[in-house]
């Protein structure tokens, strides 16, 4: 667990799971974490790994009748929010937290003009403001994202898959939330929009001192735009820390030394990269030990039975044996 404190976004021990009549997919494990006012946090792990799962369950948006929240706690500045009405939770999404969903093609609405989507934030949550003061608004958010607001009248399909993305940070960020759920916001975009994208939602930020949780498998962007950063592997976090510890790489979880193994190092003169062994562990198996072990070139015996504890040296958290009795890390 990290190291306690009053927190915006606070979850302890969170266990989702997706129940269908074949099997039971266990998403996410006894999942901790926590995220300051106007921190930025990235998200990181393979495809599979729960990050998703994650963000929608903050929201509470699993899938009816398949998602499950099996145990835990999600408690949004000091609140349950899993105990949470479902009045109460309507009236929290979009205006205090919002999020970015992964495709914007699925995130707009075709039928209605752009206008109208960031608008309809507005009519929910602001019911106080004129009408006028709502298409002010509606401009000066089109504005910030870099969109004339005299296309606040055209339609999803007549915008670039760049310029949707915009618009879905403007509907994201129209209310001015505390906190920004960001589920690989440049994802389909090529590098040079995806800079743009990022910038954009780093200046937001800082303008409403928003809380950012950025899901990405981009350590690239995470080392560029976070504060702090979560490694997460079958759903559980294996190493958090700040980006500079974390990035320092003297000390790592073996699944995130294996992800900077990945990455291309034009310093050094190797002919291949080096992968990480195997696949992602079955999320339909509950693993007794660690869950990283079968594709860990360090794993000892006890790693198959006894699951490591989070070791913490100055806020740098890592979940493995390797670490244990450890302080130089």
């Amino acid at each position: 667990m990290e190291e306690s404190k009053v927190s915006l976004l606070e979850i302890d021990a969170l266990t989702v799971e997706y129940r269908t009549d074949d099997a039971i997919v266990h998403a996410v494990n006894d999942l901790d974490l926590r995220l300051d006012k106007g921190e930025t946090r990235g998200l990181v792990g393979e495809t599979g790994a729960g990050k998703t799962t994650l963000a929608l369950s903050v929201l509470r948006l699993l899938p009816e009748r398949v998602g499950h929240i099996a145990g835990g706690s999600i408690r949004y500045e000091g609140r349950e929010l899993l105990q949470m009405p479902e009045a109460e939770m309507l009236a929290l999404r979009g205006k205090r937290i919002s999020m970015i969903f992964q495709d914007p093609m699925t995130s707009l609405n075709p039928t209605h003009t752009v206008g109208d989507q960031i608008l309809e934030v507005l009519n929910l949550h602001f019911p106080e403001m004129t009408k006028q003061q709502k298409e002010a608004k509606v401009d000066e958010m089109m504005t910030l994202v870099g969109i004339p607001p005299s296309r606040k009248t055209d339609f999803p399909h007549q915008f670039s898959g760049g310029m949707k993305q915009r618009i879905v940070i403007a509907m994201a960020l129209v209310a001015e939330p505390e906190l920004l759920l960001a589920d690989e916001p440049t994802t389909a975009l090529d590098v040079t929009i995806q800079a743009q994208i990022l910038e954009l939602i780093r200046n937001l930020k800082n303008q409403f001192h928003t809380a950012v949780l950025l899901i990405t498998h981009d350590l690239g962007v995470v080392a560029e735009f976070c504060d702090t950063v979560s490694v997460v592997y079958a759903g559980r976090v294996v190493e958090y820390g700040t980006v500079e510890a974390v990035f320092e790489k003297k000390n790592n979880h073996p699944y995130t030394a294996g992800l900077f193994g990945c990455i291309p190092d034009l310093k050094d003169d190797q002919p291949r990269l080096h992968p990480i062994a195997g696949r992602m562990s079955d999320p339909r198996v509950v693993h007794e030990g660690c869950c990283f072990c079968d594709r860990c070139d360090h794993a000892m015996e006890r790693c198959k039975t006894v699951a490591p504890a989070m070791h913490v040296h100055k806020g740098h958290g890592i979940a493995c044996h390797l670490f244990e009795n450890r302080e130089d890390f």
